[in-house]
């Protein structure tokens, strides 16, 4: 059960993944990606009877983002397929992570209960900071979801394309987090 505290985030605690759609007239050929990001931190301070009064910081380290799964497209995922968009996310039109090693997301405002939430806050990819809105869902036993779009463009960061422009990822992916376990952090008493 959500109480209120502060906790720690990270992948011991649960999930950050990444959900990418195809565009073009190319779009059959390629993929629809799961990426999820495997090196994160974070912290949660927690008031349930005052919403207001929490708030999320998390900090991804963008080289830690690896492609879990490839759905649709004509022909399977391969590992080379794998490597190879790993080295895109890397590259200056994507993320550009020799410069930019994090992405981070720090709330101003919580909404909601823990059944239903919404979280606002700034999300700094590429030096760049833009406002986005997460939703999420409690289910009562401490099991926290939801997700939130972002638009590529607005960060500076250009979708991949290939095949001069028939196949291009979809400007707006989904990013989803799930906590299915609550790590207080430990407060001297």
């Amino acid at each position: 059960m959500l109480t209120d505290g502060t906790y720690r985030l990270g992948p011991t605690t649960g999930r950050l993944l990444i959900r990418t759609g195809r565009a073009g007239l190319g779009r059959r050929a390629g993929h629809d990606l799961t990426i999820e990001a495997t090196q994160w931190s974070g912290e949660a301070v927690v008031n349930v009877g005052d919403p207001a009064g929490s708030s999320v910081s998390v900090t991804v380290e963008t080289d830690s983002l690896e492609v879990r799964e490839g759905s649709g497209g004509l022909k399977p995922l391969t590992d080379a397929d794998r490597a190879e968009i790993k080295r895109t996310l890397a590259d200056k039109a994507l993320l550009h992570t020799a410069v930019h090693p994090t992405i981070a997301f720090r709330s101003t405002r919580i909404t909601g209960t823990p059944q239903s939430f919404e979280i606002t806050g700034e999300l700094t990819i590429k030096g760049r900071t833009h406002p986005v809105t997460a939703h999420g869902k409690g289910n009562g036993d401490g099991l926290l979801h939801g997700w939130a779009t972002v638009t590529q463009s607005a960060w500076g960061i250009k979708p991949y394309t290939a095949f001069l422009g028939a196949l291009r990822l979809a400007d707006e992916i989904k990013v989803e987090f799930e906590v299915a376990t609550l790590d207080p952090v430990d407060t001297p008493e």
